[in-house]
């Protein structure tokens, strides 16, 4: 799998956060609600905050109800940015990370099936074999729809070198 390594410094995510139902494959009809209800302003505010890479609007999934093994209950899934700012606007939930390591693993194709199968295949191939164990953290990723219904898209997941992690 095609995939980088990337080392960010703390930042936050912050955005519009909403409970939605758990859905493994297809779109997910209440995230598709989510994005409607944010108004003009609240991306304007959103993009006034976004200062570090990725420089895009992002989606986060928190919280699930199943550890996201099972696609049953919810999950908290925020629409927002990647900020260093400290003055976020209340409106804005905000979700702190620390510096970390990210794999970054780009994809493109039809929307949202390779993007769902990409995620598929970092847990059940790539963790497997990779240098790296998931770090205990958020992973989030970015669309940018194309011609039709194909996108690029890229998932970030946080890790640590496996070795690294054996030795603490």
């Amino acid at each position: 799998m095609e995939y980088r390594i990337i080392r960010k410094d703390a930042f936050c995510f912050a955005g519009i956060s909403r409970r939605v139902p758990m859905q493994f494959t297809g779109i997910n009809s209440a995230i598709s609600e989510l994005e409607r209800s944010i108004t003009k302003e609240q991306w304007a505010g959103l993009r006034r905050l976004q200062d570090t890479e990725p420089r895009e609007i992002v989606n986060v999934s928190y919280d699930s109800d199943t550890g996201f093994m099972e696609e049953r209950g919810f999950l908290t899934h925020m629409i927002g940015v990647l900020t260093e700012h400290d003055d976020i606007d209340s409106q804005f939930d905000k979700l702190q990370m620390p510096a970390l390591t990210w794999a970054v693993f780009p994809n493109e194709g039809p929307f949202p099936e390779t993007l769902q199968n990409t995620m598929a295949s970092i847990y059940a191939v790539w963790l497997q074999s990779a240098d790296y164990r998931l770090a205990s953290s958020l992973s989030f990723s970015f669309t940018k729809m194309g011609e039709g219904s194909t996108a690029y898209s890229e998932i970030w997941i946080p890790v640590v070198l496996a070795c690294a992690e054996s030795e603490n």
